[in-house]
């Protein structure tokens, strides 16, 4: 499976807003489903939507936003709502899981002293594989697709083989607004919440007690992404985890922090950003900024590539599923409502 990336263009005709924003769903809901679900990353502006993914899946998204934006062609007048269960169902009708080519199927695996992690579908074995290769390499994708466990497990490898003589872990402290200062505790502490996933793997891989001696070390270190700015980090293994919720200027900033013989793994979910209103992800910028520099990789997991216990896959899919049964039926409520209204108003003018 190529890692090379597509950026296609796309503008949906005749460009009539209220149909767009059917198309879009409130909040960008159909947008962030499509997203997240065939493994893209898309913006717009007006009627041109750009579309930056593996080339078949770029394809895909193509094609799903035509056909969805043909539904909404006006009937008697009114423009039909676009409902989260017609983009459930568009999707299912349309994404096909690509044959992987065998003959590409390297072993790739990694040694830790706890154990061989093996990647366990075609995306991820690609992703470690690009890990291995580039100096910076991006993981994006909902939770589950092992795109934060792989990089920490790569960290770790490379520590033991004494390729880097560090791993720094950094995640934007959204949450707290980057003003840590109230917490109680030092640096390290401060910023444990925050970075629990990262220690969880960490622990997995190496023990706790290890990974506690190299912490006292500052073999690992542990900081907010907003104490980045000034360094340069060379001989290190840098893992930016939730990037989704950076800025423009915190992506740019942090990606010029990498020095010589230093690897750098940023992953996030661009359906799961957390910053305020009308802020631009930086990892969204990010993509379509760097898409053409290949000496960087950027890795889009799907739906399809969650890894999880069974039971809990379900569970994930049955709450899912009553979501979409939530929206479609809030939608019909409000579209029974708005023409409630707009034949009392006409009522009203007759009378």
């Amino acid at each position: 499976m190529s890692s090379k990336l597509t950026t296609l263009n796309l503008y949906l005709e005749p460009a009539e807003p209220r149909r767009l924003a059917s198309l879009c769903g409130p909040f960008d809901d159909n947008i962030k489903q499509i997203e997240r679900r065939v493994g893209v990353e898309i913006s717009y502006r007006d009627n041109h939507f750009t579309i930056v993914g593996q080339p078949q899946n770029t394809l895909t998204a193509n094609n799903l936003l035509r056909d969805l934006y043909v539904e909404t062609q006006p009937v008697r007048g009114s423009t039909p709502d676009i409902e989260p269960e017609q983009v459930h169902i568009a999707i299912q009708e349309a994404v096909s899981v690509e044959a992987y080519d065998s003959s590409d199927d390297k072993e790739l695996f990694i040694k830790t002293k706890r154990g061989v992690i093996k990647p366990r579908n075609p995306n991820q074995r690609q992703y470690v594989a690009n890990i291995v290769r580039h100096d910076i390499t991006f993981g994006v994708g909902p939770a589950g697709t092992g795109k934060t466990y792989l990089a920490v497990a790569a960290a770790v490898d490379a520590l033991e083989r004494q390729e880097v003589r560090r791993i720094l872990l950094t995640r934007p402290a959204v949450e707290a607004g980057e003003k840590l200062g109230f917490l109680p505790g030092d640096l390290s502490q401060k910023v444990d919440p925050y970075l629990r996933p990262l220690y969880d793997a960490l622990f997995e891989m190496l023990g706790f007690e290890k990974v506690e001696r190299l912490i006292e070390r500052n073999v690992i270190e542990v900081a907010p992404l907003a104490y980045m700015r000034g360094r340069t980090l060379n001989d290190a293994f840098i893992i930016l985890d939730e990037s989704q919720n950076t800025t423009v200027e915190q992506m740019k900033m942090f990606l010029t922090r990498i020095g010589f013989n230093s690897r750098a793994v940023i992953t996030g979910d661009v359906t799961q950003i957390d910053l305020p209103r009308n802020t631009k992800s930086g990892l969204r910028h990010a993509i379509e900024v760097l898409s053409k520099v290949n000496e960087i990789s950027i890795n889009f997991f799907a739906s399809h590539d969650v890894v999880r216990h069974p039971v809990v896959a379900r569970i994930v899919e049955a709450y899912e599923e009553h979501d979409m049964h939530q929206q479609a039926a809030k939608a019909r409520r409000e579209q029974a409502e708005k023409k409630a209204q707009q034949s009392a108003e006409g009522d009203i003018n007759e009378a």
